[in-house]
């Protein structure tokens, strides 16, 4: 009968930077096959390629190997010392980012890839790309010539674009087209369009509709009504009074009528402020509004909010309970509902070393990876409290959530002082972060202490996850 099989989850990637770095980088996986065995001792069949741009980018190099799986399953190979297929590893760009690493698996050893996977290299290549740097200067003399200022870019800068140079920490967004740098520029340091998939780190738009003021910001909508500023007491507008009334929104833009108090004179932004200009003063159902006083509308300003409701501690939340809120409030960690056991040992049959020492925030995800593929090979049909957290899933409106670990020391304690928001709980809780062979870490979630005990003790497991 044919097998499925699959590539267990922790990836390294990694690269040596010294005095010349090498043109490669190891690769290491565990293949699994439908029945989640190991795929021991045998010959592999792997494509290997390095996308530019997005995971459906070009591919600027590509390579094949047959390596061969360890009694655990785990293979270990050098990208840029395969066969090649197309292009040049030392002749990529790492600079020219971002770079995806797409890996096709044939497990029989052929060229029939069933297994495909891609992800962004993050840091990794850019020892790589210090060595080009260090190749280009090495025994080479630059000569330096200063640009002629009148054919240069900076002859054409105005005292606006000088003016918004600081206001751009408004947003993040680190890959602008050279249109969105032409609007950061003459929009004081905020972006009006999305770019990045995030509606957290920018102002988006700013607009009036009628006596409406509308300020999308930071992801919320918010308005300003501005009719208490309009002028209804002018008795003797000549043609051109009329004319400006219709034009403007139905708001004057001059003074008519002698009096400052009944009138919007203007409406200006500096950076992330809005200044109304008029003579009086108008309270809205939050927020009283005086003339010529500058509204904040940064993250921390908006003004009646339209958005969703934000997220809170305790929220239920894609499967599970919210526990802990990175500073956005849109990250954090979830627990799930119930216990995935009451008592279960923390090693599969074989008190062994793991490695997984990881502690603080996200690190119970690579330790229970890492925790998962280690033991396994002492006994394939084992349970223990590392398998039963990834091996949960939960489905919320049609998405399933298959990410979930077993905490770190940690995230355990962050979990323990959110119990009451969560619920659920009984007394000894395993955490992820091991401590030597014999033992690894718990936490007492009755009398608030973390222990240092045996992996054969029997105790309670709370998967959690990301989001």
């Amino acid at each position: 009968m044919k097998k499925l099989y699959t590539l267990i989850t922790a990836v390294f990637l990694t690269a040596s930077a010294f005095a010349q770095a090498p043109e490669k980088m190891s690769y290491q996986a565990v293949v699994r096959d439908a029945g989640n065995t190991l795929a021991t001792s045998q010959a592999v069949g792997m494509q290997l390629s390095i996308l530019q741009g997005s995971v459906t980018g070009t591919a600027v190099y590509v390579e094949t190997q047959t390596p061969t799986t360890n009694i655990n399953g785990l293979v270990s190979i050098e990208i840029g010392s395969g066969t090649v297929v197309s292009g040049t590893f030392n002749a990529i760009d790492w600079s020219n980012g971002p770079y995806f690493i797409k890996t096709e698996t044939d497990p029989t050893g052929g060229t029939a890839y069933t297994i495909t996977g891609t992800s962004e290299l993050m840091s990794v290549p850019y020892a790589l790309h210090a060595n080009t740097a260090d190749s280009i200067i090495s025994g080479v003399s630059i000569t330096e010539t200063d640009p002629v200022f009148g054919a240069s870019i900076a002859n054409g800068i105005t005292a606006l674009d000088t003016a918004n140079w600081n206001n751009h920490t408004v947003d993040t967004d680190t890959q602008l087209d050279s249109a969105e740098v032409a609007n950061l520029g003459y929009n004081a340091g905020g972006i009006t369009i999305e770019v990045d998939g995030s509606v957290t780190n920018e102002i988006q738009d700013l607009q009036i509709s009628g006596t409406n003021l509308t300020i999308t910001n930071n992801g919320t909508a918010s308005t300003i009504d501005l009719s208490p500023y309009l002028d209804n007491t002018d008795t003797q507008l000549d043609e051109t009074a009329v004319d400006a009334f219709v034009s403007n929104n139905g708001y004057l833009t001059t003074e008519v009528d002698g009096s400052i108090t009944n009138e919007i004179q203007s409406i200006s932004r500096t950076g992330t402020t809005v200044t109304l200009t008029n003579g009086g003063t108008f309270t809205d159902s939050v927020n009283t509004y005086t003339a010529g006083t500058g509204i904040d509308i940064s993250a921390s300003n908006v003004i009646s909010t339209t958005s969703d409701s934000p997220l809170a501690i305790g929220d239920s939340y894609q499967g599970g309970i919210i526990f802990w809120l990175d500073a956005s409030g849109q990250h954090g960690l979830i627990a799930t509902t119930a216990d995935q056991s009451l008592g279960i040992k923390w090693h599969n049959g074989t008190s062994r070393y793991t490695g997984t020492t990881g502690d603080g925030l996200y690190a119970g995800a690579m330790n229970t990876a890492m925790i998962v593929a280690t033991q396994m090979a002492d006994n394939q049909t084992g349970s223990f409290a590392a398998k039963i957290c990834a091996d949960y899933s939960t489905t919320v409106s049609g998405i399933t959530f298959g990410d979930w670990y077993l905490p770190s020391k940690y995230e355990l304690n962050l979990l323990y002082l959110q119990k009451t928001a969560v619920g659920g709980f009984g007394n000894y809780y395993w955490s992820s972060t091991e401590g030597d062979n014999s033992n690894a870490w718990a936490h007492d979630f009755i009398n608030n202490f973390q222990i240092f005990t045996t992996k054969v003790s029997a105790l309670s497991v709370r998967a959690i996850r990301a989001f």
